[in-house]
């Protein structure tokens, strides 16, 4: 059942505000229909119904705990003021005035710790807000708490948190807590990172979306690196569409300046609602590479690209087959990552023994990486492949690459601490995400179902067109999964 409200979209008549999507909470706030305060208590009653009691730093196998920390007074004090806002502020108030949000556990807000789910920095707290909240903070966004990340973002698994489809599954990482929230219906938004695919592997495992802006469209400032260069801020939520409003927010305020390339320019919009009739993509051309090939690669994703790709078509897009122009060395993967992530934790040499076993050993492995020249060597192929990259769009007339954001489905949690877990080259939850942030390219990740997703990628600075087609694919044909409280995951 559906009703129309003021925006004129047709939004579901959920029986629990908790259920809402990000702009369709927008709609009913916007409306009058909903108040931020009641949309809040919907939240956290939904928390304490399914996080599986209070944040614990390890998680439990009957458990999904995916807050790091909760923050109920804070929330209701911000939803009460976002009422007000509405009030004051009437048809001027910002969107997401209102809407409850997660931020993985690497966003600094002033007040409030920042641990990246560490006993290392345990207790630190933020003196002020990470950029891209003040922002959404700005927007009257409603702060509901910390969301688990893998130790200091280094890794794909975030064994602490259970996916809400099958807690013995990984939620993916390492803004696992994030999409684990999302999946559950715990929060309609939240916000992770992606390094090596953070944000887009979590999405897949539990069947939520998420976009990977191009690399310096949204500040890091505030945020716990991993690798600066690498590092990107994101939004998360179960529909595009609702990644695309938060995006909005995120970026309003300009892009960030790094030394290693230049800002994106202003997005176009981005989009927030597909577009209509039976061939919204028609215009569009999408390109099928060789990446896949060489690497194990189960059967259900195997179906789910070749379901996306047939869909696409049918809504008018042209489909190509080209081989990829340029993939990285692994070795330079390593050396940026390991440089810049030892940058960073030498300052923590004293505490050592207080990382979890698998991300002593990263760190350790980050202590042999203080060579320069081989670090700005590595940086400049970087460079020049990501421009061999951008030509290829230009020469072949591509919009968009489609490809599987994992070649594997979720597989059982547990012994992603444990040391000789991690990661690197052969790692197959970073086999496919990693090559689009060493070329800093946008990518939209959707599923196709609760844990097969896929990927569309477009050239620097290119959101807007991107955006678009992966809300029409998902609106229009590809829709997004149920509720797992009311599925029993295998």
């Amino acid at each position: 059942m559906t009703e129309t409200v003021s925006s004129g979209a047709a939004v579901p008549r959920h029986t629990d505000p908790a259920d809402l999507g990000v702009l369709e909470a927008a709609d009913l706030l916007r409306a009058g229909r909903l108040s931020a305060v009641e949309l809040t208590d919907a939240c956290l009653r939904r928390i304490e119904t399914r996080n599986g009691g209070p944040p614990t730093s390890d998680g439990a196998p009957d458990a999904i705990n995916a807050w790091a920390r909760l923050y109920p007074e804070m929330a209701r004090q911000q939803a009460s003021l976002a009422d007000q806002r509405r009030v004051t502020e009437g048809d001027a108030t910002p969107l997401l005035c209102g809407v409850p949000i997660g931020l993985k556990d690497l966003y600094g807000v002033a007040g409030t710790p920042v641990t990246a789910s560490s006993r290392l920095i345990e207790g630190e707290v933020a003196d002020d807000d990470s950029t891209v909240w003040e922002r959404l903070r700005e927007q009257g966004m409603v702060l509901l708490g910390h969301t688990h990340t893998h130790e200091f973002a280094a890794g794909g698994t975030t064994d602490q948190v259970g996916n809400p489809w099958a807690l013995h599954l990984i939620a993916g990482g390492s803004s696992g807590g994030s999409a684990a929230a999302l999946a559950a219906r715990m929060t309609p938004a939240a916000l992770g990172s992606d390094t090596c695919g953070s944000l887009r592997i979590p999405s897949t495992c539990c069947g939520t979306c998420a976009i990977k802006p191009t690399h310096g469209r949204l500040p890091v400032d505030g945020i716990v690196p991993l690798a600066p260069s690498l590092d990107h801020a994101g939004p998360m939520a179960r529909t595009v569409a609702d990644c695309a409003a938060l995006l909005a927010a995120m970026a309003a305020a300009g892009p960030a300046v790094t030394p290693l390339m230049p800002p994106p320019a202003a997005i176009d919009g981005p989009p927030v609602s597909a577009r209509s009739g039976g061939r919204p993509l028609a215009g569009v051309t999408i390109a099928l590479t060789d990446r896949t090939q060489g690497i194990t690669m189960v059967d259900a994703v195997g179906r789910g690209l070749e379901e996306a790709a047939h869909t696409c078509e049918r809504l008018g897009a042209r489909i190509v087959e080209l081989p990829a122009p340029w993939t990285f060395e692994w070795d330079d993967l390593s050396c940026v990552l390991l440089t810049e992530v030892w940058a960073y934790h030498q300052g923590f040499a004293d505490r050592h023994d207080r990382y979890r076993p698998a991300i002593a050993e990263f760190v350790e492995a980050a202590r042999n990486f203080t060579d320069a020249q081989a670090y700005l060597a590595a940086q400049a192929r970087r460079a020049d492949g990501t421009a061999i990259w951008e030509d290829w769009f230009r020469q072949n007339g591509v919009d968009l690459v489609l490809e599987p954001t994992l070649p594997i489905l979720p597989y059982e949690r547990g012994p992603g601490y444990d040391r000789g877990h991690a990661g690197g080259a052969g790692d197959p939850l970073i086999e496919l995400t990693a090559l689009w942030d060493m070329t800093g390219m946008p990518v939209a990740a959707l599923p196709v179902t609760w844990n097969v997703g896929v990927s569309l990628i477009g050239p620097r600075g290119q959101e807007a067109p991107l955006i678009q087609t992966a809300i029409d694919l998902q609106e229009h044909a590809l829709g997004i999964p149920g509720d797992p409280a009311g599925r029993s995951a295998s």
